[in-house]
């Protein structure tokens, strides 16, 4: 007698490689009792020819190490790099964080997710745990959702396994205003001039928001904006980050963070190189969206006026402003914004330091 269950995931697989993405009965993802789940919020774009929701699913499912001669070799290193003293390995919040680099991340694993009442197949997770999956979901069937509403999904667990794994992807509409911002220095305090204050923020203090920016941000929300958050920012930090921004107001997004493994470098690593995956990651959002109008908030912490500049320049149909905000404490920038925004008119560019100085939303592109 055939498996269905296998022989479904057999076609699953096939039908993931032509790029689209099998649905119909529940068969239970490959979830063991020790293993967790982690699904990032996505944006889905309006397809035109067939006027279906194309669903990009992300997530990381891998097994927590709590008790390992490695996590505690690693958990040592970690404070010697940041010269603490012994005792903070018993420090809660340190322990928290640290543990989402310390996980046994699960490869080959298959996942189904239930959407709009019907089931899904994904692929399979990846060396570092992550998993994607692209779904096609028919617009009549969602015409209440619209105007950038958000859509739940969950995992599909064996019968005898009682925990949720759920997770969330906003439909956007064709035409619009979105926001790309950055975390680090931009929404959340975090000094990334300084690789010691860096992790020391990242690890050991609670996060703080840089003043005015939820507020600021809300009332771009409220005036029908909707927000990616692209960060150098690795993944494993997604579940704290996520919480603070929640915890301090800021408007749900998209998050598009960072690949990091600890057995490809080091923690002073952890940030480096933004312009690497930053350039990338905001023109695919760009090109998902072709009508729609973009505004890039970033700091002047690394290389955020030289990566809004070349995007903005590369795309001047749909950037229509960049707000950079100087953390500088001087006054001497004037020359490398120029040079940044050389090119794009003086009224599609603004540099701030205060929240307060942000304008609500009324921009337009100058010929």
């Amino acid at each position: 007698m055939v498996d269905s269950c296998k022989l479904r995931s057999w076609m699953a697989g096939a039908l993931l490689a032509a790029g689209v993405s099998l649905s119909g009965g529940a068969c239970a993802s490959s979830i063991k009792a020790d293993e967790e789940v982690i699904f990032f919020p996505t944006a889905a774009q309006l397809d035109k020819e067939s006027m279906a929701w194309i669903i990009p699913v992300h997530g990381w499912i891998f097994e927590p190490e709590d008790d390992s001669v490695w996590r505690t070799a690693v958990i040592e290193a970690l404070l010697e790099q940041l010269e603490l003293d012994p005792a903070a390995r018993d420090d809660e919040r340190f322990r928290e964080r640290a543990r989402m680099f310390l996980v046994d991340n699960e490869r080959g694993k298959k996942l189904e997710v239930r959407l709009d009442g019907r089931t899904f197949a994904l692929g399979r997770s990846e060396a570092n745990g992550h998993f994607t999956g692209r779904l096609r979901l028919d617009r009549e069937g969602l015409a209440d959702l619209s105007g950038n509403a958000w859509l739940p999904f969950e995992a599909v667990m064996r019968e005898s396994d009682r925990r949720r794994f759920s997770g969330r992807v906003q439909l956007l509409d064709p035409e619009g205003l979105s926001v790309i911002s950055d975390i680090d220095d931009t929404v959340k305090v975090s000094v990334v001039t300084d690789k010691r204050e860096l992790l020391a923020n990242t690890f050991l203090r609670e996060f703080r928001d840089v003043p005015g920016m939820a507020r600021a941000y809300g009332q771009w929300a409220e005036a029908g904006a909707a927000f990616h958050y692209v960060s150098s920012s690795p993944w494993q930090l997604f579940p704290v980050l996520s919480a603070f921004m929640a915890r301090e107001g800021f408007p749900p997004g998209a998050f598009h963070l960072r690949s990091f493994r600890l057995k490809d470098g080091t923690f002073f690593d952890l940030f480096a190189a933004p312009e690497d995956s930053k350039i990338p990651t905001i023109e695919s959002i760009l090109r998902a969206y072709p009508r729609r109008k973009f505004v890039l908030v970033g700091d002047s912490g690394e290389k955020d006026p030289e990566i809004y500049g070349t995007v903005a320049k590369r795309h001047r149909g749909q950037v229509v402003h960049v707000f950079i905000r100087n953390v500088s404490p001087q006054d001497d920038q004037e020359e490398r914004f120029a040079a940044a925004f050389q090119g794009i008119s003086e009224r599609n560019w603004t540099v701030f330091r205060a929240a307060d100085e942000l304008p609500r939303i009324e921009l337009k592109v100058e010929d």
